[in-house]
């Protein structure tokens, strides 16, 4: 989950994400970039130049210039909350990063009454911030939106809210419901077990020293792992990418001189690889990012395997398919 935190100023922002933080999410602010580049300059960090910088790095490097900073930091192993947001076109690229890495993206918007808000500023104390209300009602004027793509635009980040909370009431209020907001949006959908091993393959492809074409095998059993192959050239010679298989490095078309091909297969790979290790594979199920060709086919056949879940044809694949029918092996595409 990233949780986005967006609202007035003394809203309460950052007992939101401090709230989260101490619940194991990982707390980030947008505005962290615009404090190193102050860092940077040999400045000090106040409101006018946090606000002024912020717009001279928008116009340099585009409107979402600070949030396709962070994006790049997110992994998709963790819940992120991340304050600062104060453009839509941050909210777009937050939104488009989190369906990209598998996470959901929740804007939540935050306020309270400017009175109050008002209090908490003069009570925290800190520099720069308004000394009058008639003083942050002039603040929140330019912040609210400008004429100026790169410049704040608070009501169209608020007008892209998923959820409002009102802060104008005790902070153990205020806990309380951010306790129950995040206790009804914690459910998220889990990859089923097909979508699970072929992303798993796909990572395994990753590891292909093969010029032409990255392809990865996953043999499972009982929904274990135990064994994976990726091609490329055997163990032990020059690899692929190294000029080792001169048919692929000749980037021969599709079809032809496959007799001076050097790479063996992923199928293949995983299969030989199980042998090395004394595993058997009777009975197991192998992912293949392509569906095999006919020399892989016959040696899934004959370890045993009784099932080929793949994900895009291979272009000389249906003798293949056919002869896994014949056998009574079960070949299922998925996600092509």
């Amino acid at each position: 989950m990233i949780i986005g935190v967006a609202g007035r100023n003394g809203a309460g922002k950052g007992e939101f994400v401090d709230f989260l933080e101490a619940r194991s999410f990982t707390a980030l602010s947008l505005s962290d970039a615009i404090r190193r580049e102050l860092a940077s300059r040999g400045l000090e960090e106040s409101r006018e130049r946090m606000i002024e910088t912020g717009q001279e790095m928008r116009r340099r490097a585009g409107p979402g210039a600070l949030a396709q900073s962070l994006a790049r930091e997110l992994l998709p192993d963790r819940n992120y909350a991340i304050d600062s947001i104060r453009h839509p076109v941050e909210v777009e690229i937050l939104r488009q990063h989190a369906e990209a890495s598998g996470h959901v993206f929740h804007l939540v918007w935050v306020d309270a009454k400017i009175d109050t808000r008002f209090e908490r500023m003069v009570a925290r104390g800190r520099s720069g911030d308004p000394t009058s209300v008639a003083e942050l009602e002039a603040l929140e004027l330019r912040e609210r939106g400008s004429d100026d793509p790169n410049a704040q635009q608070l009501d169209a980040v608020e007008a892209e809210a998923d959820y409002r909370l009102a802060n104008d009431e005790s902070l153990e209020h205020f806990q309380e419901q951010i306790q129950a907001w995040v206790g009804k949006n914690l459910a998220f959908d889990r990859p089923d077990w097909d979508d699970y091993f072929m992303g798993i393959a796909r990572v395994v492809a990753s590891r292909s020293n093969c010029v032409k074409r990255k392809v990865a095998a996953v043999v499972t059993l009982e929904k274990r792992i135990i064994s994976t192959g990726y091609n490329g050239t055997p163990r032990g010679t020059t690899n692929c990418n190294e000029g080792g298989c001169p048919r692929c490095n000749d980037l021969a078309p599709g079809g032809t001189r496959l007799d001076e091909c050097l790479c063996s297969h992923a199928e293949e790979n995983a299969i030989t690889q199980a042998a090395y290790h004394g595993v058997s594979l009777k009975g197991g199920t192998i992912y293949t990012t392509f569906s095999p060709c006919l020399q892989c086919t016959k040696m899934i056949i004959n370890a045993g395997l009784t099932e080929v879940v793949y994900q895009t044809d291979y272009p000389l694949g249906e003798t293949s398919l056919g002869l896994l029918k014949e056998s009574g092996i079960n070949a299922r595409q998925i996600g092509a």
